[in-house]
């Protein structure tokens, strides 16, 4: 088994609380030392007490199952011998209820832009290597909803 750690510091300062008018602006922090201004996403706490400059949690949870899917990607199409030259994608999460009535992310969906050096790989051997990049990727599996790869370039 393998722990991940992240911190998070968030302070009321001189602001109410019991108004529920509070900041909900706050920092995430990493090992490495990198600190992410995060917030709550004003879709779901409005304006001042979010911050849209911030990173939400379902963003943020979108960009973890983009990056795995990518990570993996990578690493496959290396151990077959092609090079990427670029990998973009633009994931979108979608908020839901789910079939037990709750609100979750209950679809992701990539939409991998990859540039590769030389030929591109036929169109099976890119639909195998996102297929083999998805079931490796354990945020994809850590989560209840479905995770798409869409538009595979």
């Amino acid at each position: 088994m393998k722990t991940f750690e992240a911190s998070l510091a968030w302070e009321r300062g001189a602001q109410p609380f019991s108004d529920q008018r509070y900041s909900r602006a706050h920092v995430w922090q990493f090992d490495g030392g990198l600190s992410v201004p995060a917030s709550s996403s004003p879709l779901s706490v409005p304006l001042p007490m979010s911050d849209p400059a911030a990173v939400d949690p379902e963003e943020a949870l979108v960009a973890a199952a983009s990056s795995c899917h990518m990570l993996f990607f990578l690493s496959l199409a290396a151990a077959r011998g092609l090079v990427v030259d670029s990998y973009r994608d633009r994931a979108s999460g979608y908020l839901d209820s789910d079939e037990r009535g709750k609100l979750s992310m209950t679809r992701i969906v990539l939409r991998p832009r990859i540039a590769f050096a030389g030929a591109a790989p036929d169109a099976a051997l890119l639909a195998r290597l996102h297929h083999e990049a998805h079931a490796r990727c354990y945020i994809a599996s850590s989560l209840r909803g479905e995770v798409v790869v869409e538009g595979e370039s």
